[in-house]
């Protein structure tokens, strides 16, 4: 046997008044950041209720991001729509979308129900609206891009483990086809220019895809006009007043 010296008991990551008193209460973890949220609408607007819808950060699907990330759950935000829906006071519903990307299924979930909400919708792509941010932004029935803002076009892509059979490729194509159908039914770009954005490899240094700003977004028919809040509240009033 070999013997061992005793080594002092030691906190690690603890401060030093924690290690004068080891039984202080432990430091909270971090607290999740906002998520999507619907903003209480003035209710005393003569000329519509206009419920306000943020989608934010990463749209996070069936897997739990971090606490740190700023992400959008989609089980919140189901019933939020439904909500709103089904509310006979609001008239319109505006989404303010600043969005990296995220779960396909999340998202095409959530433009799906913003698509077929019932009621007047205006989106507006402040900041940037990027990958699946792109059907989110289309559902609307009028979709707005701020003069600064981005849009990131791409093929699906896929985290974790990948089996290399065909199979695999079959279910990307497949996946891919949804975004695509969905994007081309809510927007007035071609199949063949949305093709040729999503896999062009001289945009980006390391990467498959397009990078559109603004106005090109609108160019390229994916977004109906360039503006900001007060460009889309007031179409929205116009939409309402027309329903």
């Amino acid at each position: 046997m070999i013997a061992t010296q005793k080594q002092p008991r030691s906190f690690p990551f603890l401060n030093e008044e924690e290690v004068e008193n080891p039984t202080s209460p432990a430091q909270p973890a971090p607290q999740p950041q906002p998520e999507a949220s619907l903003i209480t609408p003035n209710e005393n607007n003569p000329r519509g209720v206009i419920q306000f819808l943020t989608i934010v950060g990463q749209i996070e699907g069936h897997v739990l991001l971090p606490p740190t990330n700023k992400a959008t759950k989609y089980e919140h935000v189901i019933p939020q729509l439904v909500a709103c829906a089904e509310n006979p006071k609001t008239d319109g519903l505006l989404i303010l979308l600043n969005t990296m990307g995220g779960d396909v299924e999340a998202g095409l979930a959530l433009a799906e129900l913003i698509a077929h909400l019932g009621k007047p919708t205006v989106s507006l792509v402040l900041g940037g609206g990027h990958s699946i941010g792109v059907p989110l932004a289309v559902s609307a029935m009028y979709s707005f891009i701020a003069p600064s803002a981005t849009m990131t076009m791409h093929p699906v892509r896929m985290n974790g483990t990948v089996v290399g059979a065909p199979q695999t490729y079959e279910y990307f194509n497949k996946t891919q086809d949804r975004v695509q159908d969905f994007i081309l039914k809510h927007s007035k770009i071609t199949a063949k220019r949305l093709t040729e954005l999503m896999m062009d490899t001289k945009s980006m240094a390391q990467d498959v895809g397009t990078i559109l700003i603004g106005k090109e977004a609108v160019k390229e028919g994916i977004i109906c006009a360039v503006g900001g809040l007060h460009q889309a509240m007031e179409k929205l009033y116009l939409m309402i007043d027309k329903r």
